[in-house]
């Protein structure tokens, strides 16, 4: 198939959060349907037949016409200014969500297709010896009544929680009574917005502003008490440099057994083709016009980051999907990564 097109018709994709581009693709019967979706292109003359197609193979051409653009526009940006970028991030991300509020993402109800650890857990009961193998006593510092959740029987926590259209869909959805929910941003006028939505209930969810990268920084969960971890769309946020020791960190706040989940941005995605010179602030990572910035992963990349910190794979899949505009007879090539990485069971 042909290259991406870039075209100024469209929004440019340099300019905003790619998650918002990504949420406003998938439809909302999403949530009914296999993971990936089974809608594939097997005549090219009928691209344009659909909206989107599902797990498009790219041509070796076309592998080679990405790279090339990529190196194109690969030059970085001078140190001051990346520099200037880094120290302003949490200023650039409420200078968004003020601006957008909650109104320029839609809720993620399709999460619960691809990972059904966030549906409701029928989990039947289990000895003592088996729950220590979970980790559900492993010995923490902390009591039962010192931190937010901690009589709950199924813990989740977001991380890059936004205004809260992963959060609220797990709320709705998951009724479970054991459940509590974290969520946490790098931005304070974010989880302002979470915590003045009317769906929000202190009793079932707690949100906090957080950065995910200063590894100093405590979470107001002990380790080793997670079920589970979300990352959609924002591990790409952090610095490429900053993203190991965020992940180790994460990684203990895991129960033995208890899994990292992630979606992020594919090398080549349309967002990364589109980005011009003088947004390259390193190899692959790019400075939006907002001045937010994202970095584009290969499998192999996540891999690592995930078993360095003590993860064992689950699944590490590239979901690539051909996207149309029917009316500009157009066609967007969309690359995403995702993981679901498992913390090793304590030994018997």
């Amino acid at each position: 198939m042909a290259a991406p097109a870039v075209t100024a018709g469209l929004s440019s994709a340099e300019n905003m959060p790619e998650a918002a581009a990504e949420t406003t693709e998938i439809p909302a019967e999403a949530q009914k349907r296999p993971q990936f979706g089974t809608r594939f292109l097997t005549d090219p003359r009928q691209v344009f037949q659909h909206n989107a197609w599902d797990n498009v193979e790219w041509s070796v051409e076309q592998e080679e016409a990405a790279q090339k653009k990529v190196q194109e526009n690969s030059q970085p940006l001078p140190a001051e200014k990346q520099e200037e970028f880094d120290n302003r991030a949490n200023e650039y991300w409420n200078d968004f969500y003020t601006i957008h509020e909650n109104r320029f993402f839609k809720d993620r109800h399709w999460l619960f297709t691809e990972f059904p650890e966030l549906a409701p857990q029928h989990k039947p009961a289990r000895d003592a010896e088996e729950n220590l193998l979970n980790g559900e006593d492993v010995p923490s510092t902390h009591t039962d009544t010192e931190f937010p959740g901690a009589s709950a029987s199924y813990r989740i926590l977001e991380v890059g929680c936004g205004v809260g259209n992963t959060v609220f869909p797990i709320l709705k959805t998951n009724n479970d009574p054991g459940l509590f929910v974290y969520c946490c941003d790098f931005s304070s006028t974010a989880v302002d917005l979470v915590k003045s939505n009317p769906e929000y209930d202190p009793s079932r969810c707690h949100a906090f502003v957080h950065d995910m990268s200063d590894t100093s920084a405590g979470y107001p969960i002990p380790d080793h008490s997670l079920d589970v971890i979300v990352l959609i769309f924002v591990l790409s946020a952090l610095h490429p440099q900053k993203m190991q020791n965020s992940i180790d960190r994460l990684a203990r706040l895991l129960k033995p057994g208890g899994v990292l989940l992630l979606r992020d941005y594919g090398r080549y995605d349309m967002a990364q083709l589109r980005f011009k010179k003088g947004r390259c602030l390193s190899e692959n990572f790019y400075v939006r016009g907002d001045g937010t910035r994202v970095y584009f992963f290969t499998q192999d990349e996540l891999h690592d980051l995930f078993s360095n910190a003590g993860l064992e794979k689950v699944q590490n899949m590239v979901d690539r999907r051909l996207q149309v505009n029917r009316g500009k007879q157009l066609t967007m090539y969309r690359v995403w990564v995702q993981c679901k990485y498992r913390k090793v069971l304590a030994p018997t």
